[in-house]
């Protein structure tokens, strides 16, 4: 199959190659990374609703929960509690800073490394935790590998694909993150009447993409870009013709080699961010981040078991539940792979928007009516609803804000500013993750049915951000977004001032 390439003249230009099988092996080991963020994230609110769990660390949030006469919206609030999900992203977010000098100086093969031994240290630290010292250090270790692994497995993943698969792969990552979400779920599922350590089992699994990535990463080659930045040339060569299957790489090869020149010019790409020509991309990734993370996603996604059993789901059921918001987010994942290089992406991200906003919307009035603050919960049938709805807006989430939120910031950058650009992505969601799982219960408790309007009211300020702001990337050029879609938008054209960036061969 051949891959296709632009040249600095915008032209499409065709490299000899296939897809192998190593490729796909290399991949598969690569995006364990993900599977490994998904696990984090989908793992901490299963365990934070087994009583096992909350005795032995949190025996206030333990009482609460069994109290009859408790605030159903504040059964869960407790500041370490959430500080034992949210250090993780908080650590991510200072690693990814270090990853992304790490990356471009050593590789990303050996960043991956990195994050895997940093994973292996967090599941040792939790999964034997005797005090909740050492499993809030276990979780920062934690974050450190995914600081690490979201910086390099993207930028693997490109870089090893056929140039005409890489918006699939760099999607597939997202695949790989929400797998990971739907494993955790089942794990939770049955470990939750494992006592009294199903909350060990649960975190100890961890160690399996883990390990992964770790034994895996050891087998897989570099990329070609990374050993022709190292100044291993010829071994980049070679590489490049065993991932492409064919003997005649010269002109992909050459490509490379010119786009690692040019990139090499810039001395410092962060500075090179903060000039008006680079404003465009750099507001919008960060808003992307944002805005993925006020959409509520991982609040729903972090403590989906607690939520379920707030409107009052027993704890098998509430993790069961999970598990159904599991699967919609992997599948809807999917359509998304097939879908944005059809649709486009503003067109999937402003259908998401009236989607999660509507789910949202009835969500909050339901349990504004009908869960009050003490005594009963919600009826089976308005229950198994609310369940309905959060499938709903995770649908939306999955095939749009989700998978987007990575993706454009990784094709609107050009060559030289991309791994410092993508660094600034990846802090951002951390830094948002960690305050949003900081936040959520406590914010649960004090405006109870009201959280959900408050996140309605930030997918306004998205949509309305989408119509005006984003513009379409779908099938441009990166070299030719400044003149297809920078100077030609009606606000973002006024930064557009003349740039000195050599015309540059992307690959």
């Amino acid at each position: 199959m051949p891959a296709v390439v632009v040249s600095g003249s915008g032209e499409n230009q065709e490299f000899e190659g296939r897809i192998t099988v190593y490729v796909i092996v290399c991949v598969i080991i690569a995006a364990s990374g993900g599977l490994m963020f998904g696990y984090d994230i989908g793992i901490s609110g299963g365990v934070t609703s087994m009583d096992d769990f909350l005795k032995k660390f949190f025996p206030a949030v333990f009482e609460k929960k069994h109290h009859a006469l408790e605030n159903n919206y504040c059964k869960y609030d407790n500041q370490f509690l959430q500080l034992f999900t949210s250090c993780l992203y908080l650590a991510a977010l200072i690693a990814s800073f270090v990853a992304s000098k790490v990356c471009s100086k050593y590789g990303r093969k050996l960043t991956m490394q990195i994050a895997s031994i940093f994973f292996i240290i967090g599941v040792i630290l939790t999964a034997g935790g005797i005090n909740i010292e050492m499993i809030i250090f276990g979780r920062i270790f934690l974050g450190f590998g995914v600081g690490f692994a979201n910086q390099a497995v993207p930028l693997f993943l490109s870089e090893i694909a056929p140039p005409n698969l890489r918006g699939a792969l760099n999607i597939s990552f997202q695949l790989f993150i929400t797998i990971g979400i739907l494993v955790s779920n089942l794990i939770n599922y049955f470990t939750a009447n494992v006592h009294p350590h199903g909350w060990r089992i649960s975190l100890g699994i961890a160690g399996v993409p883990a390990l992964m990535l770790c034994l895996g990463s050891i087998l897989i080659c570099e990329t070609p870009t990374s050993l022709i930045e190292c100044h291993k040339v010829e071994e980049g060569r070679k590489v490049l013709r065993k991932i492409r299957g064919v003997e005649n790489v010269d002109d992909e090869f050459d490509s490379i080699i010119h786009a690692c020149e040019m990139a090499n010019q810039v001395k410092d790409p962060f500075r090179k961010l903060m000039k008006p020509v680079s404003r465009p991309q750099l507001v919008i990734s960060i808003c992307l981040q944002i805005f993925q993370q006020f959409t509520g996603i991982n609040a729903i996604m972090f403590y989906a078991p607690v939520l379920f059993q707030t409107v009052g789901f027993g704890n098998d059921a509430a993790l069961l539940s999970s598990v159904i918001t599991g699967l919609v987010n992997v599948f809807s994942t999917v359509v998304s792979i097939y879908v944005v290089d059809r649709a486009g992406r503003r067109i999937l991200l402003l259908e998401a928007c009236v989607q999660m906003f509507i789910s949202q919307v009835i969500i909050g009035i339901i349990l504004f009516k009908e869960l009050k603050t003490t005594g009963d919960n919600l009826s089976k049938g308005e229950a198994i609803f609310v369940v309905i709805l959060v499938c709903t807006f995770v649908m939306g989430f999955a095939w749009s804000w989700g998978p987007l939120g990575w993706l454009i910031p990784s094709e609107v950058f050009p060559l030289e500013t991309r791994s410092a650009g993508f660094a600034f992505a990846v802090s951002t969601n951390m830094l948002f993750t960690f305050i949003i799982g900081q936040a959520f219960l406590s914010m649960l408790c004090q405006m109870q049915a009201g959280i959900f309007f408050f996140f309605a009211a930030w997918v306004i300020i998205m949509g309305a951000f989408t119509w005006f702001l984003l513009p379409e990337t779908k099938g441009v050029p990166v070299d030719a977004m400044v003149d297809k879609v920078w100077k030609q938008h009606w606000f973002w054209r006024s930064f557009m001032v003349e740039d000195d960036r050599p015309d540059v061969k992307v690959v």
